[in-house]
């Protein structure tokens, strides 16, 4: 097949770019670029990488088995203590951590439209959430994903048009690849990596792939997606943070990137805060839905349930995520703990579902000829290492000690 006919198949890879550009990343990308201007810009290719080196792990479990990875994790272990801490842990990191998450994009999609029409955010966040759950609730996955793809596009496009407007320094850019970690840089990085490699987008992908392709014979035109989509995501935080390296000095704080559309204004005029607005309104969207399906794909695996997308419990578990998000939005309440508490959930399991997902990489008897090559266990172990690294040094770094 050759590459038009691969990039034609774009989509579930565009799911997971479209589930880790959210507001939290145009929220982190713009203040670390403010903060730190271009500085920061490797931290970007190395989310990048190790997210390709994750998910592409990820997408191959659910092509070659068929199965989801919530439900992979659950069959693992024989012991049933284990089963248990092990369906606790994606029910309360996964499902809990999307549902604290989707009242950010919500209300990050409708600060954005409130700064393009002038209408509160508090009317349009409920507005909002009706619409994916609607979206949701047609169990089509090909409608969702396609939806979701040509999101993907606006945002891209919208991200990139702005960082162009602003007038960036090339070369400033060039040397932001040369790895540096500045003063007081060590919680930012650890945020922009921990809002590319997201735990939950491990079993969306596993899962959504199933949807999309029949089996292990069509391996390279999920790789393409994968790859190409996640550059592409890549490429639109990247855009955000050379916009905001490039808008204000060094050292410039940013306490709410609902502002930020309104502080480019004077700098870049009146397109750059509509192309921005637009942007954050459909991270905020693609976001809002894809978290919720995330959410039930890892819930209704982790705990047996039928993971079709019309069965009742799974349109059960993303109504939950889907509602806690449209309430809270509603109300304009920022639920501080529930997030703190997915922070540190999700901070916690992703290394240990990277390292599941190493161990059952590894399985001959469920993936054959399939298996992780040395090379791929290599990266991966580096890449969760490094993900463990990053936790720890951004704990003892709140804590004053590092």
């Amino acid at each position: 097949m050759g590459i038009v006919e691969r990039l034609r198949a774009i989509g579930p890879g565009a799911m997971v770019a479209a589930a880790f550009i959210g507001p939290g990343t145009v929220t982190t990308a713009s203040v670390t670029g403010a903060q730190f201007g271009y500085a920061l810009i490797w931290t970007i290719a190395f989310s990048v990488v190790a997210t390709i080196v994750l998910q592409e792990m990820s997408a191959r479990l659910g092509l070659v088995t068929r199965e989801g990875l919530g439900e992979a994790l659950r069959n693992r272990f024989d012991n049933q203590i284990l089963q248990y801490v092990s369906v606790a842990l994606v029910v309360s990191a996964i499902g809990i951590g999307t549902a604290a998450y989707e009242t950010g994009n919500i209300l990050g999609g409708a600060a954005g439209l409130e700064t393009v029409t002038g209408i509160p955010a508090s009317l349009w966040g409920p507005l909002m959430g009706i619409i994916a759950g609607a979206l949701l609730w047609t169990g089509k996955y090909e409608l969702i994903e396609r939806a979701l793809v040509a999101l993907v596009a606006i945002m891209g496009i919208s991200f990139l048009i702005d960082a162009i407007l602003i007038g960036p320094d090339i070369g400033a850019i060039a040397t932001g690849f040369v790895p540096t970690v500045p003063e007081g840089s060590a919680f930012l990085i650890t945020g922009l990596v921990g809002t590319t490699v997201v735990g939950y987008n491990l079993f969306l992908h596993a899962s959504s792939v199933q949807e999309r392709w029949a089996g292990p014979e069509d391996l390279g035109e999920c790789r393409t997606d994968t790859i190409a989509s996640i550059v592409v995501g890549g490429l639109i935080t990247l855009s955000i943070m050379i916009t905001a390296a490039a808008a204000f000095p060094v050292g410039t704080e940013i306490s709410d990137v609902g502002t930020m559309a309104e502080q480019l204004e004077p700098v870049a005029g009146t397109y750059a805060k509509i192309f921005f607005s637009i942007g954050l309104f459909a991270a905020g969207f693609t976001s809002a839905t894809t978290a919720p399906l995330a959410g039930a794909y890892a819930t209704a695996g982790a705990l047996g349930w039928d993971d079709d997308l019309s069965s009742t419990k799974f349109r059960a578990v993303w109504m939950t995520i889907l509602g806690v998000g449209v309430v809270f939005s509603a109300v304009g309440f920022s639920p501080v703990q529930a997030i703190l508490f997915a922070q540190v959930a999700n901070g916690v399991l992703l290394p240990i579902i990277a390292l599941f997902l190493i161990l059952v990489m590894n399985d001959s008897a469920k993936l054959g000829n399939y298996v992780n090559t040395t090379a791929q266990n290599v990266l991966g172990g580096l890449v969760t290492l490094i993900v463990v690294w990053l936790g720890i040094r951004s704990l003892l770094s709140l804590a004053g000690v590092f």
